[in-house]
Formats: C-alpha cells, sequence, structure tokens
C-alpha cells in the first residue's frame, strides 16, 4: 500500500491493490467555457465507497497547488465567493483565466480506500493586438531576432507572421518560394529569428496572434532594412580622428615654444606716501615690480 502525506487541509489515504474496483469519475475531463461564465466540475464516485467518503478538490497550476475544498465538503476561503459545492461536484461562477488549471477531486472512505480523478479547466479569452519588436535598421551578417506576444489570450496564443503582407511559413525550406529563406520561426512564442541577416530579409512585417477563442489580431505594420556595413564610413571617422590628435599636438608644441605657457608676472602698485619698510617716503610713486623667475627660490625687487 502507499500512503499519501497529510497536510492541512488534505486527509491521510491509503492505496491498496484489492480496491481497484473503486472508481472515481468526471463527465467533463476537459472542461472550456468563456471567460466571466460559469462552469461545473463534476466527480462522482462508485457505492463501494461507502455511504459518507470524504470529498476534497485540489488545484494545481504552473504558480503551485492549493485545496479548494476542505474536508467538511465546503469551500475554502479563496473560493468562498465564487464557488459552491453540490454533492462531491464544483460550481465556478465568473469564470477567469487565473482559474486556469488541473483540479483533482480525491475521495476516500473510513477504511483508507481511496481514489481521484482530473479536470482540467480553460476560461476562453480571445487574444489582443499582439506586442511585436521589430528592428528598423540591421546590418548584414548580424543575427536578429523579431518578437510578438500577447498576454490576454487564453489558451495561449499561438503566431503568424507576414512579410510585405506575405504570410511567412513555419518551415520555409518545405515550401518551394520559401526554400531558399534561413528564419526560423517559433510559432509558440512569436520569435521569428534571422542567423544572418540579408538584403533581402529587408521588408515590412507584422504578427499574427490567434487561438481558438476569438478572431486573430495583428500588430502594427514595421519596417527592416538590411543594409551593407558602410566602410567607408568607418575608414573616414578613422583618418579625421588621427587628424585632430595630430592639430592637438601641434598646438600644445607650438603654444609653448612660443612661450604662451609660461606664467605671466604679477604686478603690485603701492600708493604714494607709505614705505615699502613701514616709514613715510618722498611725495612720489613708488613702482613695486615683482618677477618670479626661472629659479623658485628667487626673488627681484626693483624700485624706481
Amino acid at each position: 500500500c502507499y500512503v499519501t502525506p497529510k497536510c492541512s487541509y488534505a486527509f491521510s489515504f491509503t492505496l491498496c491493490p484489492g480496491a481497484s474496483s473503486l472508481t472515481v469519475t468526471t463527465s467533463n475531463p476537459n472542461v472550456r467555457v468563456k471567460e466571466n461564465d460559469d462552469a461545473d466540475l463534476t466527480c462522482s464516485y462508485s457505492a463501494d465507497f461507502g455511504a459518507d467518503p470524504i470529498v476534497v478538490w485540489k488545484f494545481t497550476n504552473l504558480k503551485g497547488s492549493q485545496i479548494v475544498s476542505d474536508l467538511d465538503n465546503k469551500p475554502t476561503t479563496p473560493y468562498a465567493n465564487r464557488v459552491t459545492m453540490y454533492g462531491s461536484s464544483l460550481r465556478f461562477s465568473k469564470v477567469t483565466s487565473k482559474d486556469n488549471g488541473v483540479y483533482d477531486c480525491e475521495v476516500a472512505n473510513t477504511n483508507g480506500q481511496s481514489g481521484k480523478v482530473q479536470v482540467t479547466m480553460t476560461a476562453l479569452v480571445p487574444p489582443s493586438a499582439p506586442l511585436c519588436r521589430i528592428p528598423t535598421s540591421v546590418t548584414t551578417g548580424r543575427k536578429v531576432t523579431l518578437t510578438c506576444h500577447d498576454k490576454v489570450g487564453s489558451p495561449p496564443p499561438k503566431y503568424k507572421w507576414f512579410k510585405n503582407s506575405v504570410l511567412l511559413p513555419p518551415e520555409p525550406s518545405k515550401t518551394t518560394d520559401f526554400k531558399n529563406a534561413t528564419y526560423k520561426l517559433n510559432t509558440d512564442n512569436g520569435d521569428l529569428v534571422f542567423p544572418a541577416a540579408t538584403k533581402m530579409d529587408s521588408g515590412q512585417y507584422f504578427c499574427e496572434a490567434f487561438n481558438d477563442a476569438g478572431p486573430p489580431q495583428r500588430s502594427k505594420v514595421m519596417k527592416m532594412e538590411v543594409r551593407d556595413v558602410n566602410t567607408g564610413g568607418i575608414v573616414a571617422g578613422v583618418i579625421v580622428a588621427l587628424l585632430l590628435v595630430v592639430l592637438l599636438v601641434f598646438g600644445i608644441w607650438y603654444a609653448h615654444k612660443k612661450g604662451y605657457l609660461k606664467p605671466k608676472p604679477s604686478v603690485v602698485y603701492q600708493q604714494a606716501g607709505s614705505s615699502l619698510y613701514g616709514g613715510e617716503d618722498e611725495d612720489v610713486s613708488i613702482f613695486l615690480f615683482k618677477q618670479t623667475t626661472k629659479c623658485s627660490s628667487c626673488t627681484i625687487f626693483l624700485y624706481f
């Protein structure tokens, strides 16, 4: 026998070889319902379980799992306002894409015999206009990825790409008109990849998102242009940069040679009647010229 672990809302049950006659079934294992409509998730079990077996519903999606109904056959707090129990089945009101996932109906009796059935529920939501990213200018030989994505559609939409209003086949090598094309198209995530772009890849592009919940939606049309590397412009730019460096070096050398970079002498004027040494002098103007020579420790004073 295999005994399942206990948890806060769940229960412990045993799967035994002799319990093969016990069955748990559903009338619809794949429930698909329009967004905001009601949905029933049915669960029934054989009489072998006895009069009052325990029924617990669990929900699982990519984010994890949680209990929908507890041991008392009542919806748990997150579902209390939208889910009602009738017998061993669930009824959802106003289903949204957040309800997408797998629901397990687990049934067990007091003898430890158990069984379960799975129901997958999908809310049907048409896609919106997808967001696509297309570079406007590309250099030949570079790898380029065009992306297309819609966050609304449920089930997750698939994608098509168009160039100049012509549908790009997912496998170009199998189509005569596209046998020389090198692109790779992922219809599940919407990526259109050019491993090494050529001028022939230039054109007007747009993508389309579609599922079975409603009409397909298209993105805006955007132009992608593939250009050769501008080697002439690169060479010209290098030459101009070198000329600027040469002119800068020459300018510094010329300024140094002419003495433009030497420090200028400072001139101090002292008013008449005041002595340089604090005494009174004659009524003449005294001009103090101070020049610092190349000798950092020498100072020359000239008096007139």
